[in-house]
């Protein structure tokens, strides 16, 4: 038996799969979930997802939200997904350019922080072409 994820974005459901493991961007580092895990609820962080099929490796970019571990079912809420094989390589890493660029210039708190968030989303992507 494996390990059944399932990643819900606002607009539509991103994976809905079977898996061996999982790596997660948590709010507090990355963790990982394998069958059998103990039940858990933990927010997410902006960053790049890892699901083992197989011995295949697919990076999902998360953009934060909430994942919940239970009788080995692994349910995502996210505020957006993208998986890593969708993402243009060269247009990411223009983004980051772009993002990083645009996180110097920031001159009021509000630009930092929006910067900060789209330079975090810039760096995901680029690292799920990888």
């Amino acid at each position: 038996m494996a390990l059944h994820i399932s990643i819900i974005a606002p607009d539509r459901t991103v994976w809905d799969s079977n898996a061996e493991e999982v790596i997660l961007p948590s709010s507090t580092g990355q963790l990982g979930i394998l069958r059998g895990h103990a039940p858990l609820l933990t927010a997410l962080d902006i960053g790049v997802m890892r699901v083992r099929t197989d011995k295949e490796w697919t990076p999902i970019v998360l953009m934060g939200g909430f994942a919940e571990v239970e009788n080995d079912e692994l349910t995502i809420l996210v505020n957006g997904a993208e998986e890593g094989s969708s993402i243009d390589k060269e247009a990411a890493q223009k983004e980051l350019e772009e993002m990083t660029t645009r996180f110097n210039e920031a001159e009021t708190s509000k630009e930092r922080i929006q910067a900060t968030q789209n330079l975090r989303k810039a760096r995901a992507r680029v690292q799920a072409t990888s």
